[in-house]
């Protein structure tokens, strides 16, 4: 067993920004030891195509030590080094060294991508706007340039996926930036919490109010001003009209599955058989299962929202261990059945 210690760190050497020191921190102190090849999952991360065989070949041919991979405990799931498993695999190693990250399934996937994209094998194209698109809706309240930094794409090409997802949550009224520090996304929130301030502590400086309402001290001086002079705290071509409601995402996919599932019920190949009509009335249940969340969230009690929502997660990392396994059937030899 290797001892517990910091991580290595190399893949991020000389990079910089808030979400180089965010994944640091997160790496920060995680144990080092030597895990099961057999136990890791491969499945269902970051790359869609699967992994580059020519590399594996290479990485098994070589005879020094390769890095330490980054293994997600919760699930056991490899958050980067999916290459250097099959490779260790191909050499008959039954073991490998592993930094051992105890973070959420979310923070797991962004590091995920992150690592790949500061080293090794780079993404492609639509993998990272896969990544990208899924982060939006995990740490939707980051800038469109701290996730761009992320997952190697432009700003504005993040800009425009964050404007057609339907998986945004439209009450986020900060983002945090590449430098760390949070901005209102809408500039009236912050003016219209500004001239509350005021009103209220008539004495309170410029920068104190700009700090707490998350906009710049000029803005504060020109909310004072317009207050002073009985107008409204934001300029009328700012104040706009509230944006559409989105439909969740989950809601859209399950209307289409609930078509594509009729579809298969046709299907000679799945309703002649046993175990097809039996795999029918599974997905079937499911379906249903999806379109009854809204009462359900509404019945949890308070006191056991934390416990269901990580029920959820749990039952979300098995549900993309199978679809991965399904995607991936050649990586089956390194999947193992959790009991």
């Amino acid at each position: 067993m290797v001892q517990p210690g910091r991580p290595p760190r190399d893949g991020m050497r000389g990079e910089s920004g808030a979400c180089a020191d965010w994944a640091r921190a997160e790496l920060e102190g995680c144990p080092v030891e030597q895990v099961a090849v057999a136990g890791l999952s491969v499945s269902g991360w970051v790359r869609g195509g699967g992994g580059d065989d020519a590399h594996v070949g290479l990485l098994a041919e070589t005879e020094a030590d390769l890095p330490p991979i980054v293994v997600h405990v919760p699930s056991m799931r490899v958050v980067d080094g999916v290459h250097r498993v099959r490779a260790a695999a191909a050499r008959g190693r039954a073991s490998v060294a592993a930094v051992l990250y105890a973070g959420s399934a979310a923070d797991a996937f962004v590091l995920s991508v992150w690592l790949n994209r500061v080293h090794g094998l780079p993404l492609d194209r639509v993998d990272r706007r896969a990544a990208a698109e899924r982060i939006l809706v995990s740490h939707g309240h980051w800038s469109d340039r701290r996730i761009a930094a992320a997952v190697g794409l432009a700003a504005g090409t993040v800009a425009g996926l964050r404007g057609r997802s339907t998986g945004q949550n439209d009450q986020l009224d900060r983002r945090v930036g590449r430098d760390g520090r949070g901005r209102p996304v809408n500039a009236a929130a912050g003016r219209r919490l500004a001239g509350k301030l005021l009103t209220e502590e008539p004495g309170a400086s410029l920068r104190s109010v700009a700090r707490r309402a998350g906009v710049s001290p000029a803005t504060v001086q020109d909310v004072r001003r317009r207050l002073s002079a009985g107008d409204d705290p934001v300029p009328a071509q700012r104040r706009g009209s509230p944006p559409p409601r989105r439909v969740q995402s989950w809601a859209v996919s399950a209307a289409e599955l609930r078509r594509a599932l009729e579809q298969m019920k046709r299907d000679p190949a799945l309703r002649l058989s046993e175990s097809g009509r039996a795999l029918l009335r599974w997905l079937d249940r499911h379906a249903a299962g999806i379109a009854e969340w809204g009462q359900l969230v509404q019945a949890v009690p308070s006191h056991c929202r934390a416990l269901v929502a990580e029920f959820a997660r749990v039952y979300a990392a098995a549900w993309a261990d199978l679809a991965g396994s399904l995607e991936n059937s050649g990586a089956a030899g390194l999947e193992t059945a959790r009991g």
